[in-house]
């Protein structure tokens, strides 16, 4: 049986093609190397217990910060740590004063009398503690209790070692006030389609809630079986510390690049939007992506970006995307919600679900417990009874 001998054209063309691969590989490689070798510490903050207590007409927030150095044998020191209180309340805050103090709290080393904050060299596997109080006092005559509502502490600290000086940001919030659960009496539900629903609202949520002691709190005495409890995405994201200020990223060229081509108002149009993913997922992946997604977009096929790119590409949220004082953060999506799902039903008794709803009626149920009704879900909220502003309603119970 003859051959057909190949057109002398396709042999350099397949030779070609197998270079721009090996080419772009190539590239990829070292994408992800440069990402991986970056400088990096490897100290972690934790917030500790805070208390709040009234004094007259003063407020005293006390509590503590810890530093952690997991490395084996790397030795990174703090030689700088301030803490920036911002206040929310319910009226004009300006006649306020505050007091701070920070007392290091040093396994090996005594504090100064003065509170200076020496630099100090956290070893590796070891931690340490400065312990925060501040007070803040109205003037005479003013009902502080009833004026504040939440404390949000900016932590700035300086990590400095074998990786150079690192400026770092973090945040945490403090409930001054948190409203009484409603009573099954006084509940106030809103007809849907074949279905009931009521918002419910909690205290402003931080880092130092438990995802299942607030929804035990807050709903325990309404539910009754059948009902469907759901939970925002972004209220868990930020209860599980997934948010970081922008402050703290350092933009590639190539999020810098790509971030030009999102509608600006996607999450992922500025520079630390998009590198707070490619930090999640890594270069070549958002690098793949991106590509593919441009050019099936060509043809006509959109949204292959956030398929390719993974889940988080469509829960992030830039600065201004959520509540205040989360609005100058940038919120990552939640992590194990399916499995956080099924351990939240199993306590409470009735199915969980973590929901993203918008005004738009556009409602993406990120997981939900076994036997869910997803579809009673979808009729249920897409008039989005919990609301986009700052209703403070991050959970809505579902009843048909």
């Amino acid at each position: 049986m003859d051959v057909l001998p190949l057109h002398p054209l396709i042999s350099p063309l397949i030779s070609l093609a197998l270079i721009c691969a090996l080419l772009f590989g190539l590239v990829l490689g070292l994408l992800e190397l440069r990402h991986r070798l970056r400088p990096a510490s490897p100290l972690r903050l934790h917030s500790g217990v805070w208390q709040v207590r009234s004094e007259a007409n003063s407020l005293v927030v006390e509590g503590e910060i810890h530093i952690s150095n997991p490395h084996a044998r790397m030795e990174v020191m703090v030689p700088e740590l301030k803490v920036v209180p911002t206040l929310l309340g319910q009226g004009r805050l300006a006649g306020l004063t505050i007091q701070i103090q920070i007392d290091p709290d040093h396994p090996d080393e005594p504090a100064r009398p003065d509170g200076y904050w020496f630099a100090y060299i956290v070893k590796g596997r070891k931690r340490t503690t400065a312990r925060v109080n501040l007070r803040f006092t109205a003037p005479a005559e003013t009902p502080i209790a009833g004026l504040l509502d939440t404390l949000w502490l900016d932590i700035d600290w300086i990590q400095y070692g074998p990786f150079g000086r690192l400026s770092r940001r973090d945040g945490v919030l403090i409930p001054l006030r948190r409203p009484e659960p409603i009573a099954p009496a006084n509940a106030l539900w809103r007809q849907g389609e074949a279905s009931q629903v009521l918002p419910i609202r909690t205290h402003l949520l931080g880092v130092l809630d438990d995802p299942a002691e607030v929804l035990r709190h807050y709903a325990g005495a309404l539910l009754l079986p059948g009902d469907v409890l759901t939970i925002g995405e972004t209220p868990l994201a930020v209860m599980q510390g997934r948010y970081h200020h922008p402050s703290t990223v350092e933009p590639s060229a190539l999020a810098r690049l790509l971030c030009r081509v999102f509608h600006p108002t996607s999450s992922l149009a500025t520079a630390c939007g998009l590198q707070s993913l490619i930090d999640l997922v890594g270069p070549a992946r958002v690098l793949c992506a991106w590509l593919v997604g441009m050019a099936l977009k060509l043809v006509g096929s959109k949204g292959w970006f956030y398929r390719l790119a993974g889940d988080q590409a469509r829960l992030i949220d830039d600065i201004t995307g959520t509540t205040p004082p989360y609005d100058q953060t940038i919120v990552l999506g939640p992590e194990r919600p399916a499995e956080l799902c099924r351990e939240l039903a199993a306590e409470l008794g009735v199915a969980v679900a973590v929901v993203d709803v918008n005004d738009l009626g556009r409602v993406k149920v990120l997981a939900s417990s076994p036997g869910c009704d997803e579809a009673l879900l979808q009729r249920a909220l897409r008039p989005n009874p919990a609301g986009n502003a700052n209703e403070r309603t991050p959970l809505v119970l579902v009843r048909r």
